[in-house]
């Protein structure tokens, strides 16, 4: 039985420019539905990542590191506060912290770092402005 969190990457997202700075204001959009997107879009990346889906005695442990690093993204690069992702994702503020720190310290890990970087900037793409979606 596995203990640690292992993905294996056969390629990475390129190196780009640093992230550029998210807006704060969602328009039209719920933090529910904005959470579910990131948590889809992790999942996708990481079945792309792995190149085959999981075992079907791993999906629940690999459905929690899915959601931690999608709580992680929700906060870190979309500029979410935890208490809206905590009530969009029906958990408690503490969880979400805990998911946040959890993902951070296995940032440590270069191909993990990379992982996240490229959700970052997916979802950064995603929903980062949707303001100027919504008046375009």
């Amino acid at each position: 039985m596995q203990t640690e969190f292992s993905i294996r990457i056969t390629g990475t997202c390129p190196v780009q420019t640093p992230l550029p700075p998210p807006s704060s204001a969602w328009v039209g959009v719920s933090f529910k539905r904005i959470c579910r997107g990131v948590r889809l879009l992790v999942w996708e990346a990481l079945v792309l990542a792995s190149g085959q889906m999981a075992e079907l005695r791993d999906r629940r442990r690999i459905a929690c590191h899915v959601r931690q690093i999608a709580m992680y993204v929700c906060h870190v690069a979309l500029r979410m506060p935890m208490g809206g992702i905590a009530d969009a994702c029906g958990r408690d503020r503490s969880t979400v912290s805990h998911a946040c720190h959890l993902t951070e310290d296995r940032r440590d890990d270069p191909l993990f770092d990379a992982f996240v970087a490229c959700v970052e900037r997916m979802a950064l793409a995603a929903f980062g402005r949707m303001e100027e979606v919504a008046y375009a």
